[in-house]
């Protein structure tokens, strides 16, 4: 089976229907998994626990061609999730982002998870990767395509294919918006290829 994952999307339209172009041409079999932040909440961190809206629009960038095109099931982000803080309404998209789990399984090992449940720090800016859970992980949430297998960065490079059998592996599928990343993960093979839309 293919999965085709991608996420920090931010509600940018037009770099996700490259991506998503670019999906249907390299991997048009693959099921689509979102690693979360589909949307950009525009009510910034500092302002969300004093603040309550009734209208989706007044705290998110979203269109009816963005959401057309978000088909595929998706982890929720930490945007995702400030929405949903923020927001006391009977929207259905409310509803819809109410409804993202925290986690998805893929494949007979994997999960899909945000990552911004994790502690971050250091440069790179890196996550303190759990010790315990799926060999497996594929996340986003720092927009850096990124592998570290048993505690090793590996260097990435697009187009290649990655063992990720051969210990505790989490992959960062990098970003839709600004940087149209994505990453294919093909889990009978064993293999993850980092891609990116080319001009």
């Amino acid at each position: 089976m293919r999965y085709a994952l991608l996420g920090d999307i931010h509600s940018s339209v037009e770099d996700l229907k490259d991506v998503l172009n670019d999906i249907q041409k390299y991997a048009p079999d693959a099921e689509l998994i979102g690693t979360g932040d589909l949307f950009e909440c525009i009510i910034s961190k500092k302002r969300a626990p004093f603040e309550r809206f009734s209208r989706l629009e007044d705290v998110m960038l979203f269109s009816d061609e963005l959401i057309g095109m978000l088909t595929f099931p998706s982890v929720r982000g930490n945007q995702e999730e400030r929405i949903a803080q923020i927001t006391e309404s009977d929207e259905p998209l409310l509803q819809r982002i109410r409804m993202m789990e925290e986690r998805i399984g893929i494949g007979k090992t994997a999960i899909v998870i945000h990552g911004h449940q994790w502690e971050w720090g250091g440069d790179p800016w890196m996550p303190v990767f759990p010790e315990t859970g799926p060999d497996l992980i594929f996340y986003g949430h720092s927009h850096d395509s990124g592998l570290s297998i048993n505690n090793q960065v590996e260097e990435v490079g697009f187009g290649v294919p990655y063992d990720v059998t051969k210990g505790r592996t989490f992959v960062n599928v990098g970003a839709v918006v600004g940087d149209r990343n994505w990453v294919l993960y093909d889990s009978d093979a064993g293999t993850a290829i980092f891609k990116k839309v080319m001009d």
